[in-house]
């Protein structure tokens, strides 16, 4: 015999009813692809910075930014008080002195921009729609390459007003600035695609802290020194091309002979012929640097 419900009609009913709590379709206007990857780029290239994150996020960036331009404010003092004819300091050599500062700051950041992502697999859901594989990788590309340019161009603009307020010749410190803004843009791009490839290759942020530490500090360290070493003996054409096998070193050959800077490491580029394959190896790499983020966001982002 079939046991009778102890649910009534009206209890059904109420269990399949369908209650209005408010949510309404959005007829407002679709912004697309290239808005949802601006404000990738805009909010990549804040979080650099710790803007919009917490107060412990801003230290280390403010504190490297103004590591960065203290050594420009007190050559700009020392200029201006004791009335020099030129800078103690060429433009382009000063990115290269602080090499250090500016490696600690990709370490720093570089995971924070891509390891986040990769670690709480949110990766996908930026594919999901409207932003596509070519501009998560374009924005975090270019948020990188922005942070890094700030932090190597503002001293050179302290540089800069402080050469005016000397009353150096307008001419020559003109363009000797604008060639070490194109020079510290070159570097930026180098910089930021190095340092977003490592990053990217770990969800684990202190490998990639290490890592890219590892390729900025310790390859400089190594070719420069051997670089010495070699000019020292009289082989002066190795000791130039050395200078490809460190990131630095290779900025820095490359700004030597195309722009007609001094060079900052041991040696530059023997000759025309290595100042264009600095040139080269410098172009392709941040090409590669680009296109191994596409690679590397293609597979990630079918997980």
């Amino acid at each position: 015999m079939p046991v009778p419900s102890s649910t009534s009609p009206a209890t059904e009913a109420a269990k399949g009813r369908i209650h209005n709590i408010g949510y309404r379709h959005y007829d407002g206007p679709r912004l697309g692809r290239s808005y949802a990857t601006r404000s990738l780029l805009v909010q990549s290239l804040r979080g650099a910075y710790g803007l919009g994150r917490s107060a412990k996020s801003k230290v280390l960036p403010m504190i490297l930014f103004a590591v960065m331009c203290m050594p420009a404010g007190i050559i700009v003092a020392v200029a201006v008080f004791t009335k020099m004819k030129d800078l103690p300091l060429d433009y382009t050599s000063y990115a290269i002195y602080l090499q250090a500062v500016i490696g600690i700051f990709l370490a720093a950041q570089a995971p924070q921009a891509v390891s986040r992502d990769l670690r709480f697999k949110t990766v996908p859901l930026y594919f999901s729609r409207p932003i596509e594989r070519i501009d998560y990788v374009f924005a975090k590309f270019a948020a990188m390459t922005g942070a890094v340019f700030i932090l190597t161009a503002a001293p050179l603009v302290v540089l800069y007003i402080g050469a005016l307020l000397a009353k150096l010749s307008f001419g020559t410190q003109t363009k000797d600035f604008a060639a070490a803004l194109l020079a510290a843009l070159l570097l930026s791009l180098l910089y930021a695609g190095l340092g977003l490839v490592i990053a990217a290759l770990t969800p684990r942020r202190g490998f990639g802290v290490a890592a890219i530490i590892a390729l900025f500090t310790i390859s400089y360290g190594a070719v420069s020194s051997v670089q010495a070493i070699a000019g020292e003996q009289g082989n002066e054409t190795v000791a130039g091309w050395l200078g490809l096998f460190s990131p630095v070193t290779l900025i820095d050959g490359v700004q030597s002979w195309a722009l007609g800077a001094e060079p900052s490491s041991p040696a530059g580029p023997p000759n025309a012929f290595a100042g264009t394959v600095f040139v080269l190896v410098l172009l392709g790499a941040i090409a590669g640097s680009f296109g191994l983020l596409l690679l590397r966001y293609r597979k990630v982002g079918l997980s």
